[in-house]
């Protein structure tokens, strides 16, 4: 067997009578539709359910699977302490999961766990489902901040799991839609919140889960969504899988966008391996994207893949534009993996003889000694985007008022502190926002006073 259906279904502990108190009703369409999402796991007779959760263990650049032959947890954080959810874990399955992960080089596997417990993402999918299943052993998966497609490609390895196991399978991608559904919610309104919501459940109706990994990481910032990577996971799953998709119910009356889906399997489908056709038309984006690469792009790559392929650093070549041997100016360069960043580094003011030997050093430095991230790998190499941004002078501005995100980068300073945010990056539009980024980078609390300087670039992609 392998995985034989799933459920999206979200994750507010108000919809559990113990801690909403009666607030419960508001959204009782949801939970009803969330008693037939349990009743479809009940029909399926999984052997395992495999739940993904964005609030269990989570890593930048690694999928935490849950160890140990059983967890635990409470909603003692939400009021509810007497409701409880004790669960085994299928030991076997995480442990040829793991394996797979490290024979394929996959950051995932069951290293760095802070908190066994079972978490609210969790608890409550399975506060529902136990009422109609409890014949089941569990995998419990987190979230990363690795790329879509990555998120999918961990969704295949968990189908690939429970095919070599011979498992009955049911994923359960539990995640809430946008936060961002009315001005009075809690976490206020943005346009991008019902646009999200309407867009992943048409999505998620017509079964079309290759269009998942088209999501611009903006617009999933901006409508302040937890479930798009934990759809991604379960899309993977399901690859090449004819699925007969329902989508159950929606609601935002929370402020929060609450929707239940069921996919039952129905037989492979060849035609359904969304992945391959997404990987092929990145590739092709990719090519012609390179062709257009200017001399800056093109010296900068040249600078990563000497250096990972050969350790070895390049030497300037011939036929560079006087602009880039002759002037000396501050660089950053950025490289990006499936629309995740995956390196920066960069300097504010110049320390090379040119800007031509600035950029191949910060090349080198964004893909192998940005302590954010782990170093390039090889097989990374041709995924790959890359800009570089060469920075004019500073300027000492007075306040906030004096910034443009879009147009000007700043530097925030206190005492020996600074840090320095770009201009026109994704998801920051306001100079508030600009400067509490930095801020952040350099460690500056928000509350602390800083002066400010505004600088231009030029971009070059």
């Amino acid at each position: 067997m392998s995985v034989v259906g799933a459920c999206m279904v979200p994750h507010p502990p108000v919809i559990v009578p113990e801690v909403g108190r009666g607030e419960e009703r508001r959204i009782a369409e949801t939970a009803a539709a969330y008693r037939k999402a349990a009743d479809f796991v009940r029909s399926l007779a999984p052997e395992t359910i495999v739940l993904s959760s964005p609030h269990s263990v989570m890593y930048a650049d690694y999928f935490h699977v849950s160890p140990g032959r059983r967890a635990s947890g409470d909603l003692g954080r939400f009021r509810a302490g007497g409701v409880r959810i004790d669960a085994a874990y299928d030991e076997p399955f995480t442990a040829l999961l793991e394996e797979k992960a490290e024979r394929l080089h996959f950051p995932a596997g069951t290293m760095g766990e802070r908190d066994p417990s079972l978490d609210h993402g969790t608890i409550v999918p399975l506060y529902f489902i136990n009422q109609a299943y409890t014949d089941y052993r569990l995998v419990r998966v987190g979230l990363s901040g690795l790329s879509l497609a990555d998120h999918y490609r961990f969704g295949q390895m968990i189908a690939e799991t429970a095919a070599a196991l011979d498992r009955r399978v049911v994923f359960i991608a539990s995640g809430d839609l946008s936060h961002k559904m009315q001005p009075d919610g809690p976490y206020g309104f943005d346009p991008a919140g019902p646009v999200y919501d309407e867009r992943i459940l048409k999505d998620a109706a017509e079964g079309q889960f290759g269009r998942f990994l088209d999501y611009d990481e903006a617009l999933l910032e901006k409508a302040a969504e937890c479930g798009h990577r934990s759809f991604c996971i379960m899309a993977g799953a399901l690859d090449g899988c004819a699925v007969e998709c329902r989508v159950l119910s929606h609601t935002g009356v929370l402020g929060v966008g609450y929707g239940v889906a069921t996919f039952r399997v129905t037989g492979p489908d060849p035609a359904r391996h969304f992945l391959k056709k997404w990987e092929e038309k990145e590739k092709e984006r990719r090519k012609e994207e390179r062709a257009s690469e200017d001399p800056y792009v093109r010296l900068a790559r040249s600078a990563v893949e000497s250096y990972v392929l050969h350790h070895r650093r390049i030497s300037l070549p011939d036929g560079l534009p006087e602009e880039m041997t002759a002037r000396r100016a501050g660089v950053f360069v950025s490289l990006h993996e499936e629309g995740q960043l995956r390196g920066c580094i960069g300097t504010i003011s110049p320390t090379r003889p040119s800007i031509a030997a600035e950029i191949a050093e910060n090349a080198v430095s964004a893909a192998m000694r940005d302590p954010r991230f782990s170093r390039v790998r090889r097989g990374e190499l041709e995924r790959l985007e890359i800009s570089v941004d060469v920075l004019g002078a500073t300027e000492p501005v007075s306040s906030a008022r004096e910034l443009d995100p879009k147009r000007y980068g700043v530097v925030v300073t206190a005492g020996e502190r600074r840090g320095l945010l770009l201009p026109d990056l994704d998801g920051v539009d306001t100079p508030e926002r600009q400067i509490a980024i930095a801020k952040k980078k350099a460690g500056i609390g928000e509350s602390e006073a800083v002066t400010l300087e505004r600088f231009e670039v030029v971009r070059h992609r």
